[in-house]
């Protein structure tokens, strides 16, 4: 059945580029509600609908705006916390233009929706089901659609940088993977690109407590990698919260080569520009579990 969280949860942090100060809740929505963005900030029309098709272009994150021009960005590790965690249906409040990003990665969302529950609504779940092979290219950066029985994502990197050079990685994403394997892996950045961020005043709010910077073969952050294939697996957190844009949970397996969110958002508006590519199927409750977040315990995140 679609699901909402169970109670508000509250999230404050600073926004990884303008470095504002950033504050962000989740409340309960109804079935088919959706999920959708609300600035507080602000007076008028100040919903956002979390839809590929209020995507615009910018770099280094995902931006949403409505009509009116009332904007969000950097929405994808919320947006990949929802879906990793089956929540269908959510309002989010948030009190600027830009959520917070936390450490870098989707755990301190995953943390907090599961300890406050997760709700069954009662209304089916609507998934989109891919039915056949959609691609998009730019270069060597693709994207891929085709069909699969449960989502899956098969994402492959290469940087010049030795400390993540050539990577590929490739999940299935039903019975809490995305908990288990994908949403403590932070978003990184190369110490070149940092500098030139700065110099631009951009990534104002970065640092190491919320990225992993690499110089060449050096790994800047002390720590290190919390994972040795981190990089693949952040660049696949943010494919699964740019794919929650569809508006529903797809049924297919998404294929991305050095994909960032512009690719991502190009494959998902190949898909729904074309009518014989996809289906909407209502599942039946025993087909839920092959969505992600199905079945996940409290436990389960206990490495967070």
């Amino acid at each position: 059945m679609q699901t909402t969280i169970k109670d508000i949860v509250r999230f404050e942090g600073t926004g990884l580029h303008a470095g504002q100060p950033a504050r962000l809740s989740v409340h309960p929505a109804p079935a088919h509600h959706g999920i959708w963005f609300r600035r507080t900030d602000l007076d008028g029309n100040t919903m956002i609908a979390a839809r590929h098709d209020a995507v615009e272009a910018s770099p280094l994150c995902t931006l949403l705006v409505n009509e009116a021009g009332v904007s969000v960005s950097t929405v994808e590790h919320v947006m990949a916390a929802l879906a990793g965690c089956g929540i269908h249906n959510a309002i989010i409040d948030i009190d600027g233009p830009e959520v917070p990003i936390l450490d870098g990665s989707a755990a301190g969302f995953v943390r907090k929706f599961l300890s406050t529950g997760v709700r069954r609504l009662n209304a089916p779940v609507h998934a989109i089901e891919v039915l056949r092979r959609v691609h998009v290219a730019d270069g060597m950066v693709s994207a891929t659609l085709t069909p699969a029985e449960e989502l899956e994502i098969d994402f492959a990197i290469d940087f010049a940088d030795a400390a993540i050079g050539r990577q590929h990685k490739v999940l299935r994403l039903s019975n809490g993977t995305f908990v288990r394997e994908l949403c403590d892996s932070r978003t990184f950045c190369r110490q070149a690109d940092v500098d030139a961020m700065r110099a631009a005043g951009k990534a104002l709010g970065g640092s190491l407590a919320n990225a992993v910077v690499v110089d060449g073969a050096r790994v800047v952050n002390p720590e290190g990698f919390r994972h040795t294939d981190e990089a693949v697996r952040h660049k696949m957190l943010d494919a699964l919260g740019d794919l929650a844009l569809a508006g529903a949970p797809i049924l297919g397996r998404y294929t991305g080569v050095r994909a960032g969110h512009a690719m991502t958002n190009r494959v998902l508006r190949a898909l729904f520009a074309d009518p014989l590519a996809y289906r909407i199927r209502t599942l039946a409750p025993e087909e839920c579990r092959i969505l992600p977040g199905a079945g996940l315990e409290r436990d389960v995140f206990a490495h967070l």
